[in-house]
């Protein structure tokens, strides 16, 4: 996904919120061999990018003074209650080194699965996203897992899974983690006997 920045002169609390006013964002480019470089980008075109799941999990094209670089996002801070972005960091992408980054897991197939078409079971999501360390040419948009075989009381683990190549996971301790648990649901209690309620009645 392509976007456009634009070099920004000026820096502090000031300048930014003249920036704002105009309809622009600051930001800030940073890592790889350059220095740290301050941009703007247009704040409507970046809200609906924002929106947009590729453009947080995916390395991005950035245009800047007609030279194209590769960055991923690193950090957005939103106004605390206006549909405004009050900043944003972007980090650069070295071909050559590994890098970190939280994708999101797409889960499927869970309404075909014998835990919910059999037994009515309840799959919960445990991890919706998941750390992985590649390259970046490996980097993934999001890790599919599909769940048409879950089965009543059975939980998928990280090790269950096949990650794509190049890929490996990042789990901070945890070896094996849960990705998903399957919850039965509450059986209905028994009828109540009508019949010593009838019995009463007609005492």
């Amino acid at each position: 996904m392509k976007f456009v920045a634009f070099e920004r002169q000026k820096q502090g609390t000031g300048a930014s919120r003249r920036l704002r006013i105009t309809g622009r964002t600051p930001g800030i480019v940073y890592g790889g061999k350059g220095e740290p470089q301050l941009i703007e980008l247009d704040h409507n075109a970046l809200w609906h990018a924002l929106k947009k799941e590729v453009f947080h999990s995916s390395i991005l094209d950035m245009e800047l003074n007609g030279q194209n670089s590769q960055v991923l996002l690193r950090d957005v801070q939103y106004h605390p209650f206006k549909q405004l972005v009050l900043h944003i960091d972007f980090q650069r992408v070295d071909a050559n080194t590994k890098m970190h980054k939280k994708v999101p897991i797409h889960y499927s197939g869970e309404e075909n699965s014998p835990a919910v078409k059999l037994d009515q079971c309840l799959v919960n999501h445990v991890l919706t996203e998941l750390d992985i360390a590649c390259l970046p040419k490996d980097l993934p948009e999001f890790i599919s897992v599909d769940l048409s075989k879950l089965t009543k009381g059975q939980s998928l683990h990280l090790n269950d899974i096949t990650l794509p190549a190049g890929v490996s996971a990042v789990t901070h301790g945890k070896p094996n983690p849960v990705l998903v648990s399957v919850v039965a649901t509450k059986e209905e209690a028994p009828a109540a006997d009508a019949a010593p309620a009838a019995d009463a009645a007609k005492k």
